[in-house]
């Protein structure tokens, strides 16, 4: 018989290692699945949801499930890129109405982000069920921060639906200073912060964040059979340019470019899978493309320009574990440090601080920046454990 004092880590038997293995290949169950912990508490109420594209029950979308219920959906909800995912970024997004269903579509992007008290006067419940790909300056947690605000304020109950962050498995990037909030960046975490929308959520809550530290009455419906690290490959598209595992995994790195004088793709086959300049040398590139208007990007940067530039499409990027700052580093040596070039606003935006563009242009190493990250990360990371619902 093996005995343990109580600070050992304690002995994992064979059975319980099969046990984890048994865990690792049952499929994943996302929230919205679990019909039976959430459709009784939508039962004789306003139901309000906010749903996007990725929003499905298996082949079903979550909106027509509820329909076909018989739930008195008041509205639904979309964030930015809409209901049906097929907007551009930054593309204003109008109300409307649901040709299927026949419910009332309000837009969450745009002059208006946040539910108006007139938009929500029939509704007691909400639901959140939207696809996140764990960035900071992917909008969709900016949305569920200003949903969260207003079922606050109006007493409202919020069901979040959760879904595995295909970035969940590490946390990396400088931590957001206060000064650079916005849109793009409400809340002080690292770029890449590694909770799913469901913990996010709870650590919205748990940290005081909505106005005047307000709280939300959330309801979580977690996922069954994930972890942090598995792998996840997204069934449906997130956005119209987040095609393929392989964007999803450069995003967090490549984006950043969107705030330069460099193109990530959009207009092209592979959006983020690629980046590229017309100045760039053609002798320091092996690739080429050229942007076109077409689906997610009706006017592309350097729409009609061939650009020299880096395909990305490979094996090496199926699985990051950190933000990847060579590709802005390496934009700005071929560019001959004009990279920012009446872009530097956006950038620290993105960036949530103002160092990070000093230090690429003062050619500093990315061990040293990434160095002036610890801090920050380190006190992050011991915030985040209280929010964790899965290992």
């Amino acid at each position: 018989m093996i005995s343990a004092c109580a600070n050992s880590t304690p002995v994992q038997t064979p059975e319980d290692s099969l046990k984890e293995v048994i865990k690792e290949n049952k499929p994943i169950i996302v929230g919205a699945e679990k019909l039976g912990s959430y459709i009784p508490l939508l039962e004789g109420v306003g139901v309000g949801i906010v749903a996007n594209q990725s929003s499905m029950v298996q082949d079903k979308h979550l909106v027509d499930v509820l329909s076909n219920l018989r739930i008195n959906v008041r509205g639904v909800f979309s964030p930015e890129h809409g209901f049906r995912g097929d907007a551009d970024a930054g593309e204003h997004v109008i109300n409307g109405k649901d040709e299927k269903t026949g419910f009332p579509l309000i837009s969450l992007y745009g002059k208006k982000k946040k539910p108006t008290k007139e938009q929500l006067k029939d509704i007691k419940v909400m639901i959140f069920d939207i696809q996140d790909v764990g960035v900071r300056f992917y909008t969709y947690i900016s949305t569920l921060h200003y949903v969260m605000e207003a079922c606050a304020e109006n007493n409202i109950l919020l069901i979040l639906l959760d879904r595995p962050n295909p970035n969940g498995h590490y946390v990396d990037g400088p931590i957001l200073e206060k000064e650079f909030q916005s849109f793009v960046g409400m809340h002080p975490v690292p770029i890449v912060h590694g909770m799913t929308i469901a913990e996010y959520a709870s650590m919205i809550n748990g940290e005081g964040w909505l106005k005047d530290s307000a709280q939300c009455n959330l309801h979580i419906v977690r996922c069954e059979n994930y972890t942090h690290t598995m792998p996840y490959s997204l069934p449906i598209p997130p956005s119209p340019n987040l095609r393929s595992d392989i964007s999803i995994q450069l995003y967090p790195s490549l984006c950043l470019l969107e705030a330069t004088t460099v193109t990530v793709g959009r207009g092209t086959e592979g959006p983020f899978e690629r980046y590229g300049h017309p100045d760039f040398p053609k002798d320091s590139t092996l690739f080429s493309f050229t942007p076109k208007s077409g689906y997610g990007a009706k006017h592309p940067k350097f729409e009609g320009i061939k650009c020299f530039g880096f395909n990305l499409n490979s094996t090496d990027y199926q699985r990051m574990n950190k933000l990847d700052l060579s590709f802005v580093k390496r934009s700005n040596d071929l560019l001959n440090g004009e990279l920012f070039i009446n872009r530097a606003k956006f950038f620290n935006l993105l960036a949530g601080n103002s160092k990070l563009l000093k230090q690429i242009e003062s050619g500093i190493s990315e061990k040293k920046i990434r160095a002036s990250w610890k801090k920050g990360l380190d006190e992050y990371e011991e915030m985040r454990k209280a929010y964790l619902l899965y290992k």
